[in-house]
């Protein structure tokens, strides 16, 4: 692996952890939605990621790094509360609330804005042993 890779990498992980915040911030957004019905109810987000590591740690590309496989929802049952007063209680006056764990979400949030800034000191790291490479040869 070269040094250029590195930026490869990084590059990878800060795009995985900008889509982290992204989905996290939207569970937080929706974590007091209500609904009327269990099907309509938001559920919470999760991004998952794999390694992309192949043959001598390079892929047909020729790069390694971090790969985003998708997004699923949680399958956690919605929260029920009795609220007939609420405008969106169904006839049994339940009103169904999302699968959101707030305190989750911002431990989440928090260890995707450090995994953020590492990949960028990282970057920033590479860049000056680049520089101070170049600088040698003057």
């Amino acid at each position: 692996m070269s040094l250029f890779n590195i930026f490869d990498v990084a590059g990878s992980a800060l795009n995985a952890q900008t889509l982290r915040l992204n989905t996290t911030s939207s569970n937080l957004a929706n974590a007091n939605s209500a609904s009327s019905s269990t099907d309509q109810v938001y559920r919470s987000r999760q991004p998952v990621f794999a390694t992309m590591l192949s043959n001598e740690f390079e892929d047909e590309n020729g790069s390694v790094g971090v790969q985003v496989l998708g997004i699923v929802e949680k399958q956690d049952p919605a929260r029920a509360e009795y609220n007939p007063g609420h405008p969106m209680a169904n006839d049994e006056g339940y009103v169904y609330m999302p699968n959101v764990n707030v305190i989750e979400e911002m431990a989440n949030m928090i260890s995707a804005s450090r995994s953020y800034q590492t990949n960028v000191e990282v970057m920033n790291t590479a860049k000056q042993m680049l520089m101070r490479t170049i600088s040698l040869g003057q």
